[in-house]
């Protein structure tokens, strides 16, 4: 006899299967990693969300193609870097987005304003980086995930993964350091 299901696999077989339920404790599971990756990817809460909504559409209509010995959260970050890389392609010839600052309060203190302002910045960095160096980045350093991991979602060598994320923090320095933003 094989290995039994874990949970979220079972999850999967279900939903694969029309379950709406399951697929719906699918979403609910990986909700709030689709935004924040998309968020990362495009740094609009709007644009985020509309892009969670699409990859879900588009899991939902090709979960019964998933090849369960793949992973399944490699394969959902796969369809939200693509989703939000199209986005970013329609977008390409529009203003870059101004990043707001949250709203602190009225008598906010300096340190907080400060590191409100230096995440702002950084924020900006990311945005005016290639969309291909900023989905390494974003995916390791916020997602925290591994080189093959990165390689897998992205359908690139593992090489291009390391030089891609070389060449985003090497940017990101450049800029951050010298204050071109």
């Amino acid at each position: 006899m094989g290995e039994p299901l874990s949970s979220e696999q079972s999850l999967i077989a279900e939903a694969a299967a029309g379950n709406m339920g399951a697929f719906a404790q699918l979403v609910n599971a990986h909700r709030l990693n689709v935004l924040r990756l998309a968020y990362g990817m495009v740094h609009s809460v709007d644009e985020a969300e509309d892009i969670a909504q699409e990859v879900f559409v588009k899991v939902w209509k090709n979960l019964p193609t998933f090849r369960s010995q793949g992973s399944f959260q490699s394969w959902l970050y796969r369809i939200t870097v693509n989703t939000a890389l199209d986005v970013l392609r329609r977008r390409q010839e529009e203003v870059p987005l101004e990043e707001q600052a949250e709203a602190q309060g009225e008598d906010a203190p300096e340190e907080a304003t400060l590191r409100q302002d230096r995440l702002a910045q950084v924020r900006q960095a990311i945005a005016e980086l290639p969309p291909g160096a900023r989905a390494v980045l974003i995916l390791r350093e916020y997602e925290q995930l591994s080189y093959k991991e990165i390689a897998e979602i992205l359908q690139i060598p593992l090489g291009t993964v390391m030089s891609r994320l070389n060449y985003a923090r090497q940017a990101l320095q450049k800029k951050l350091v010298s204050g071109q933003l």
